[in-house]
């Protein structure tokens, strides 16, 4: 290998064994590629694309069926231990002690390192300059937001100065402000340093500011290269359009998906729908029966390539792939396009919340927070981490007590009757909460009984609920053998068994690609055009698009309640709203934290 290459290979193959179906799954699957030194380079790809698999087997902690794969000129194969002692390794759960300090955590991983005490106080106080940890030294880990922990675990990785860096997903779970600035560590290593960066994400924006990318889907790679030569095999196919008056961007992008011999993806941004079609000469026919705007052509993005890519292999957003290839339709969007706004009852508030409040000793994590949700309304609780939104949504869901304020739930006060109301309500929790060993079907009938369903009406809410969420072919498989998407769709049926008047989702797609996050919203919107009323906790501001309203906090406080378009527009200049809600969330934060610190 050329001293100018990285991280280098050929032929990679790698199986696991599966008793349970009683086969195997091919991670890798004779793939090759070449990534330079000096290179800040992203793995993308759908879930079970093997990018975990790739950067464990670059890190010497997995062995290869086949192949050879060459790290800073060494065969990882035959050299693991040297190739241990030159690069960085971050995993997805990267190991901090919580009970520990940051300084005590920097130390540690100084210590297994080797790293020599002469050489620590110089290291140390760069980390906590790019990490923005220096005030901090002294904090329990445990006590860190999410986005300061993933800092600190950034940090742990570097006490030594590796020659390539490797990091699985190392912004998942962390708000924008804080996937920012894990970013400009990130790139002033690469520019400032010349260190090499390989990354797995899930955000494709991230990958877009690399300079190199491999897609990768069922183990191998699909397309190689810079981002502006993938995102030029989309160009052409990408335009934006305007919803009809009085409907919102996502019963558009519903509609837009269901033609799919002209659309091949479509998603909510700013107000409109961006699709991409399959030739560009063809206007969806969908248009012209709802008098839409015309189309306007937008540039292409990474995602659109990434998009086109997955189509040509026979994957969209109309069609998911479950963890052993089976192809599985999802359910259509509800309901006639008329019925919806002229329901009865979804005026109705379900949620009130007035002057909530809540302590711990004296601190307090939420103040004086007024709103109410109307019933089947779509409601997103967005903030950085440790804005006291999760607070909030426990409170909503009756897991933690308020501290003051009225709090109603589906008709019930949670200030004197939590269980009643708990039975009124389905809950998703960031992590996957359902039981690993048993199979699909299993943790159904565990939850129904949970729930107080027996006999014929569990067996009929189990059949119906396996049909709606695509997961009929896998009743028998272990949940603990599920890729990402179809792991929530098991959550989302188990906690819809009950049939809740609302769902709280406490952020769902975490870590998910592109792919299995367009099909997650899909049912959600269909829940929500049935009169689910769903609330929901998110880090991808994108997704902020499909919701009715949104509230944005921050150290405990409601910077802005409205619908996307009016957050947009209030985090706007000279009378134009923000251009996307990533900028319009930044801007309200940033704002709001620069009077605090006037005042």
């Amino acid at each position: 290998m050329s001293a100018t290459v990285a991280l280098q290979g050929a032929g990679l193959r790698r199986t696991f064994a599966q008793p349970e179906r009683r086969g195997s799954i091919t991670a890798l699957d004779d793939i090759s590629f070449t990534i330079a030194t000096g290179t800040l380079a992203a793995l993308v790809g759908p879930d079970g694309a093997g990018k975990t698999t790739l950067l464990r087997a670059a890190a010497g902690l997995l062995s290869l069926d086949a192949g050879r794969l060459e790290v800073l000129g060494l065969d990882v194969s035959r050299e693991a231990q040297a190739v241990q002692d030159r690069i960085s390794y971050m995993p997805q759960r990267f190991g901090l002690y919580e009970d520990l300090s940051v300084q005590e955590n920097l130390d540690l991983y100084a210590d297994l390192h080797g790293v020599a005490a002469p050489e620590r106080a110089s290291r140390y106080e760069r980390l906590m300059h790019m990490t923005q940890l220096g005030p901090f030294r002294g904090r329990l880990a445990g006590q860190l937001s999410g986005g300061m922990k993933q800092k600190l675990g950034l940090a742990c990785t570097l006490v030594r100065s590796p020659q390539l860096l490797l990091l699985d997903e190392p912004t998942v779970g962390v708000d924008p402000l804080s996937r920012r600035e894990l970013w400009q560590i990130i790139r002033e290593l690469v520019e400032v340093d010349g260190l090499t960066v390989v990354l797995s994400t899930a955000y494709l924006d991230e990958a877009e500011g690399c300079t190199h990318v491999l897609l990768l889907r069922a183990g191998r790679v699909l397309a190689e290269g810079a981002p502006a030569a993938l995102r030029a095999t989309a160009a052409g196919h990408a335009f934006s359009v305007a919803p009809p008056p009085h409907r919102p961007a996502r019963w558009l992008q519903a509609r837009l998906l269901a033609e799919r011999d002209t659309v091949i993806d479509a998603v909510p941004k700013a107000g409109a729908v961006r699709c991409l079609l399959r030739d560009p000469a063809r206007r969806p026919a969908l248009l012209a029966d709802l008098g839409a705007a015309a189309l306007r052509p937008v540039d292409a993005t990474l995602e659109d390539a990434v998009m086109m890519q997955l189509h040509r292999q026979g994957e969209s957003p109309n069609a998911a792939v479950d963890g052993v290839g089976t192809a599985l339709t999802p359910a259509a969007p509800s309901a006639g396009d008329d019925t919806r706004a002229m329901e009865t009852g979804r005026d109705e508030a379900v949620i009130e919340v007035t002057n909530l409040m809540r302590r711990f000793g004296d601190f307090v994590a939420v103040a004086d927070t007024t709103f109410s949700v109307r019933r089947g309304e779509l409601f997103g609780l967005l903030g950085p981490n440790g804005a006291g939104k999760t607070t909030t949504f426990r409170m909503l869901c009756g897991l933690l007590p308020a501290s003051g304020g009225t709090l109603r739930v589906a008709g019930v006060n949670l200030r004197h009757a939590r269980a009643v109301a708990r039975a009124r309500i389905g809950y998703v929790a960031q992590k996957f909460a359902l039981y690993g060993t048993l199979s699909v079907l299993d943790n159904l009938q565990f939850f129904a009984g949970a729930y107080g369903l027996r006999g014929a009406q569990a067996a009929g809410r189990i059949e119906t609920l396996l049909a709606q969420f695509g997961l009929e072919g896998l009743r028998l498989a272990p949940a603990s053998q599920l890729v990402g998407g179809f792991r929530q769709r098991l959550a989302m049926a188990a906690a819809l068994l009950h049939a809740p008047q609302i769902l709280f989702l406490d952020e769902p797609t975490s870590g998910a690609d592109p792919l299995t996050r367009r099909n997650f919203w899909r049912d959600i919107t269909a829940l929500a055009e049935q009169g689910t009323t769903v609330v929901i906790t998110t880090h991808f501001m994108e997704e902020a698009e499909y919701c009715d309203r949104i509230l944005i906090q921050d150290a405990g406080h409601v910077l802005a309640l409205g619908t996307p378009q009016a957050v947009r527009a209030q985090a706007g200049a000279d009378g134009q709203p923000a251009g996307s809600m990533e900028q319009a969330f930044i801007g309200i934060v940033e704002r709001a934290r620069m009077a605090r610190s006037a005042a």
